[in-house]
């Protein structure tokens, strides 16, 4: 267990660390400071330290065992920038009992950071600025997400993609930040 905490603690501070920076970059500093800090409680550090693997969320592991992951459900609920935590009873629909909520956009902002640092960290070495979207494109059939947060996103691991970070970042601060509805 102890070679598991070092581990986890290692991988979700790296990670913590990447997203900090490029919230920064974009100038989402208070977000950036305070991005994850749940991942510390407890509820969730004590399940990451149990599962970790170093390849993967230790949390997937948590699910396969049990059906669900505790730690994610006490980590989405929590944390602005997942897309899970922006989902309602959806009332303008009697067939879909559940619906993604629009996201604002300094959360989406931080789920992107969130998304490369995620890849910079499982890839390691390898990472390369596609991994974001091809991760986002491998799921995104079975997200629940408004349809304009997903568009938004997919468009930004699009300029990731083709341009790279720099431009991502500028476009991120200077554009897309600017222009929030």
């Amino acid at each position: 267990m102890l070679e598991g905490a070092i581990g986890h603690l290692k991988t979700i501070t790296k990670h913590k660390l990447l997203v900090m920076e490029g919230c920064f970059r974009v100038g989402l500093y208070r977000q950036g400071l305070l991005h994850d800090l749940s991942k510390y409680s407890p509820s969730e550090f004590l399940v990451g330290c149990r599962y970790y693997q170093g390849t993967r969320s230790p949390n997937n592991a948590e699910r396969e065992k049990y059906g669900y992951s505790a730690a994610w459900l006490h980590h989405k609920g929590r944390n602005k920038h997942h897309f899970e935590y922006w989902t309602d009873y959806c009332l303008e629909s009697n067939t879909v009992p559940m619906a993604g909520v629009r996201m604002p956009r300094k959360y989406v902002a931080e789920m992107l950071m969130d998304r490369i640092a995620a890849s910079k960290v499982y890839n390691g070495a390898s990472y390369t600025d596609h991994d974001p979207l091809e991760y986002y494109l491998r799921g995104k059939n079975h997200y629940l997400m408004h349809r304009d947060t997903a568009r938004e996103l997919e468009g930004l691991l699009r300029i990731l993609d083709e341009k790279g970070e720099d431009a991502l970042f500028w476009f991120v601060r200077e554009k897309y930040l600017k222009n929030q509805k």
